[in-house]
């Protein structure tokens, strides 16, 4: 039975067990990540503990990816992922036990967040790289869109269940939930045929290895202008897990099962843009895209801060949804395209840097702002500084593609046909 247009990666029989298995694991991520936000909140009550698990958890990418892109490329990814989903099933397992006991303390938490941290900057580069190694080069943006969907189909799920969960069992189910949820995805890769081999060894030393991958990606005009706009927005704009909690607690007056709803309007604005971009026929996305969808995603969070209604915040969070995984699934498209097999690992690594290494600091950010000033504030703050940045960039490389003419072949073009 043929697929239709906007599912036809899952033609692909290792594709298709890897997304099967990302779909139950992920929904057990979204309902440890509810889980934790809250924990922090009920052992701490502060916004700025609460942005600081944030860059616990998320720092370790802003220091190490680099190391890790590179690691990423001279092993066989499919094995490094069944290690890295095992050590994140444990830290899950570990988390609920602390919390089922009635021992756990925010130090807790901070500790587990940190390892949690390094595995995933492991994991982040080997599995989107593993993607390009699933499905053949024209199928791949609908591949990374139905993982995109998969991963927000799981953030409209998660999150809601999480609330219920909350509310009646306390944490610890959520934490215990998500750890029983990884057995899936490491049975699908314990299935899957496609090992992820390494691009041959050219005899490069790790150091020159990083440099090379860093070179391409400042000298290929749009991938340079991608991960600039990824960088602001990562840094300003996507700092969800700080602030919708915050805006349920503080200033909607919610309680558990609220943020949970909101995080799900967040997930099915996020599935929508998905299916959308898993449907669309180009090889490509064009700068616009990027770039306007990024922009929307900015505004949305200024309008953010002044909506004082639980109805108004859900739509506005379902709208910021869709414009933040257009624009990313558009970034992660337009790079894993563009770049050359053997050099994948290091761009990917170079990705997570941009796009979840900046959220240490712009957790820290917005929960020192909301601390001070209020959660208004701080989505004020973020929407204009990410609706600046965004636009200067974008028009900084227009004005240097207009001066420079048509780029160089191999600069502005996919480096493999």
């Amino acid at each position: 039975m043929a697929l239709p247009a906007g599912l036809r990666a899952l033609r692909h029989r290792d594709f298709r067990l890897f997304w099967s298995g990302q779909l139950v694991s992920l929904i057990g991520t979204w309902m440890q990540s509810v889980g934790q936000s809250w924990l922090v909140l009920e052992l701490t009550d502060s916004p700025f503990r609460l942005g600081l698990i944030g860059a616990l958890q998320f720092g370790p990418i802003l220091l190490f990816s680099f190391v890790a892109g590179a690691i990423s490329d001279r092993v066989i990814k499919r094995r490094m992922l069944l290690g890295t989903q095992t050590a994140l099933m444990l830290q899950a397992f570990t988390l609920s036990a602390l919390v089922w006991s009635g021992h756990v303390r925010f130090w807790h938490v901070a500790v587990l967040a940190a390892l949690y941290g390094c595995v995933t900057t492991l994991d982040m580069p080997a599995r989107q790289s593993y993607i390009a190694h699933l499905v053949p080069r024209p199928d791949l943006m609908n591949a990374i869109a139905l993982n995109s969907a998969v991963f927000n189909g799981a953030r409209v799920v998660g999150p809601a269940a999480a609330g219920l969960l909350i509310a009646r069992y306390g944490t610890a189910a959520a934490f215990l939930l998500n750890g029983a949820s990884f057995l899936a995805v490491i049975g699908a890769l314990a299935m899957v045929r496609t090992e992820g081999e390494p691009p041959p060894r050219r005899g490069l030393g790790m150091r020159a290895e990083i440099l090379e991958g860093v070179r391409y990606a400042v000298g290929t005009t749009r991938i340079a202008l991608v991960l600039g706009l990824l960088l602001s927005v990562s840094l300003f704009v996507v700092n969800t897990s700080v602030l919708v909690p915050l805006i349920a607690r503080n200033v909607l007056n919610e309680g558990a099962h609220g943020f949970g709803l909101l995080m799900a309007a967040l997930g099915v604005g996020a599935v929508i843009g998905a299916l959308l971009v898993a449907g669309l026929a180009v090889s490509r996305p064009p700068v616009a895209l990027v770039s306007g969808s990024a922009l929307a995603a900015a505004a949305l969070l200024f309008g953010l801060s002044f909506v004082r209604h639980f109805e108004l915040a859900a739509t506005v969070l379902m709208a910021m949804g869709f414009a933040q995984i257009v624009f990313m699934t558009s970034c992660n498209t337009t790079v894993q395209i563009m770049v050359p097999d053997e050099l994948r690992g290091r761009i990917m690594g170079l990705y997570a840097l941009v796009f979840a290494g900046m959220t240490p600091i712009g957790s820290l950010l917005m929960g020192t702002i909301a601390e001070h000033w209020g959660v208004g504030a701080a989505c004020m703050v973020g929407g204009v500084m990410g609706v600046l940045l965004v636009s200067t960039l974008t028009l900084a490389w227009r004005r240097r593609r207009a001066h420079a003419g048509p780029s160089p072949p191999g600069l502005d073009a996919p480096a493999v046909p």
